[in-house]
């Protein structure tokens, strides 16, 4: 047995060995993913080219890349284009952290009182199947055509899918840590942030992921209806309206780009980060 157990140590240390440092593999991954997205772009343009150059569509319809980007730094040095980044950023933010809030705490709820998650759950997922923009007349209505109107849009589409996220993420807890806390004396409330809130954290990390995606679509959709201060999707509804196609395609290109520096500067590296804490890193890496 003590050969064998020797045998399994000495297995275990040679493959880490060989994997290299968490830092070297870390890095490693992250300078392929940048490479991958620059190819990916770089054949994006040269399609992008190859198709104006045929002239499939007319040129109004579909301009090049130079045009693009040349309307591009225009919007940006009238300031069109920062203070409609702003503005939406602003939006988003405060829309988000709401909906992250709620959807946690009533999530917490739904999965420590069994008859209230049932019926939250089912009314979640009813909820949560309506299109962003379906609630865009609801809230001009209802809240008026203000900023609050756009905020309502933002935590009424995406704050179910957090909610639903929170409630499975705990109910996926190993039963053996609340029953050693539940042996411990931990009492239920504290059981709720002391336990059940981190044990799900590395599932919940993905559901922000989400949520986020859904408050960001919420967003455009609703700046494009609401017709407010100059937001992003202002901007891409005022091109839309004036058949400024370039301007169209450039506020796509800056709004994807939001998305995906969000994405990968702030929300994958928070869940890598949690994920390495539980040393799940390895259902990523391998």
């Amino acid at each position: 047995m003590e050969k064998a157990r020797r045998r399994e140590e000495e297995t275990e240390s040679s493959s880490l060995l060989s994997s290299g440092p968490p830092s070297s593999r870390g890095k490693t991954r992250d300078f392929t993913t940048y490479l991958d997205l620059g190819i990916a772009v770089v054949v994006f343009l040269a399609a992008w080219q190859a198709i104006f150059e045929l002239k499939i569509y007319p040129y109004f319809l579909l301009p090049s890349p130079a045009q693009t980007f040349s309307r591009l730094a225009a919007l940006a040095e009238t300031g069109e284009l920062g203070s409609a980044v702003v503005t939406s950023l602003e939006r988003l933010v405060a829309g988000f952290g709401i909906s992250l809030g709620i959807g946690i705490i009533v999530g917490l709820l739904m999965a420590n009182f069994k008859r209230f998650g049932r019926t939250m759950s089912s009314l979640s997922l009813g909820m949560q199947s309506f299109p962003s923009i379906a609630w865009v007349p609801f809230a001009i209505l209802i809240v008026g055509l203000n900023d609050f109107g756009i905020l309502f849009v933002i935590v009424i589409s995406s704050v179910f899918s957090m909610m639903i996220s929170t409630y499975n993420g705990v109910r996926n807890i190993p039963p053996i840590y609340l029953k050693a806390a539940k042996n411990m004396g931990v009492r239920r409330f504290s059981l709720l942030g002391g336990v059940m809130l981190p044990a799900s954290m590395p599932s919940m990390m993905t559901a922000v992921r989400q949520t986020w995606s859904f408050a960001w679509h919420a967003l455009i959709g609703a700046e494009m209806l609401f017709g407010l201060t100059l937001g992003l999707g202002e901007l891409l509804y005022y091109g839309s309206e004036f058949s400024e196609m370039d301007q169209v395609i450039a506020t796509m290109l800056v709004i994807f780009a939001i998305g995906l520096v969000a994405d990968r500067l702030v929300f994958q590296r928070l869940e890598d980060r949690v994920r390495s804490r539980r040393g799940l890193m390895n259902q990523i890496t391998n």
